[in-house]
């Protein structure tokens, strides 16, 4: 199979981004005075190759997937919540379909794999296998596994190029998978996992010591063998991680602006960014959440977040979160009168 992934990314539109910094400052404040508002709307200005962008269709995937590294003990609820959660989220019941539905965005929940099989109305059933395979013992995944979690995000990514969605946010379901992100980001960044490693659920000391503990056996198990960002998700990752970081690639390739969630999207991205680092710029991060390992991927992707609300939840909520900001952001942009229009003096040469 083709790599798609390593296909070329829109580029972005110069002149409307030009365009867009002439018109802030032409606008009535002080220039800089709406702070990061002004550069969002700037930057969305470059993406949507539109002098006056908006954010008006956003189109949600939340993708699922169970994970084998459960077995050792790393997460403080059960694995049958992953399960359980597609059925709250096609019910309406998740904080991401409230969400959603606050937003008018469409919300499609996409199982790629659960230990037990379901069959949910309103859930699309890929079925790559019974979850992952235990990191901590052997790879995650099949080279034809991967491809295949990597091609469901890329199908989402068109889906919402179909409906030309103005923004995409990619959300995860998963019982385990912050020990999966705390694992591809100490061998990608490369970073010791003893500051990368937090309570995810909600284990207490103990258990995030134990989670610690799993995830450096892993590293040691594959370390020698992770010979770039693919390999390393092969082996440590998850199926919805493979299948978010297939989504944010594609949509760069297709030109939709992504909105990417908290540390499980970040380590998503991450791995997204060393497969084609051209994806870097349509990738805009939604919040810092509270697990330790975030920080450290943010900075490695030179990310400033818009929100920092110790959120920890997960599913694409704090991206959800950070839509109405990215809405007040072109309001402002395309609403505000500019100093010849209010007839307000500007600032003195």
């Amino acid at each position: 199979m083709h790599d798609w992934w390593n296909g070329p990314c829109r580029p972005l539109d110069e002149l409307s981004r030009e365009q867009a910094l002439q018109r802030q400052a032409q606008l009535t404040k002080p220039q800089g005075a709406l702070g990061q508002l002004e550069h969002l709307a700037v930057q969305l200005a470059a993406l949507q190759g539109c002098a006056r962008p908006q954010v008006e269709r956003v189109h949600v995937s939340v993708f699922a997937g169970d994970h084998g590294v459960v077995a050792e003990g790393v997460s403080a609820y059960p694995q049958s919540v992953t399960g359980e959660m597609l059925r709250n989220f096609v019910r309406g019941g998740a904080a991401l379909s409230v969400l959603a539905r606050r937003l008018d965005a469409p919300l499609e929940v996409i199982d790629l794999g659960t230990v037990e099989p379901l069959q949910l109305d309103g859930v699309s059933h890929l079925r790559l296998g019974p979850g992952t395979a235990n990191f901590a013992r052997e790879a995650a995944m099949s080279d034809e596994q991967l491809r295949l979690a990597l091609a469901a995000g890329r199908d989402s990514a068109r889906r919402a190029a179909g409906r030309a969605a103005q923004l995409f946010i990619g959300g995860e379901m998963g019982i385990g998978n912050t020990s999966s992100a705390s694992a591809l980001a100490a061998a990608l960044l490369p970073r010791s996992p003893l500051m990368l490693v937090g309570p995810g659920t909600g284990l207490d000391h103990g258990g995030v010591r134990h989670k610690l503990e799993v995830i450096q056996q892993a590293l040691r198990l594959h370390g020698g063998h992770c010979s770039g960002p693919l390999e390393t998700l092969r082996r440590l990752g998850g199926f919805e991680v493979a299948a978010l970081t297939g989504a944010y690639l594609a949509c760069a390739q297709l030109g939709i602006a992504v909105l990417v969630d908290g540390f499980i999207c970040s380590a998503a991205a991450l791995c997204a960014v060393r497969l084609n680092p051209a994806c870097r710029p349509w990738l805009i991060f939604a919040h810092r959440s509270a697990e330790p390992g975030h920080l450290a991927v943010l900075q490695a992707l030179d990310a400033a977040p818009l929100l920092d609300l110790g959120l920890r939840l997960g599913e694409g909520s704090g991206a959800a979160l950070a839509v109405p900001l990215l809405q007040q952001a072109c309001a402002l942009h395309n609403e505000m009168a500019t100093f010849a229009e209010a007839a307000v003096s500007d600032r003195l040469a």
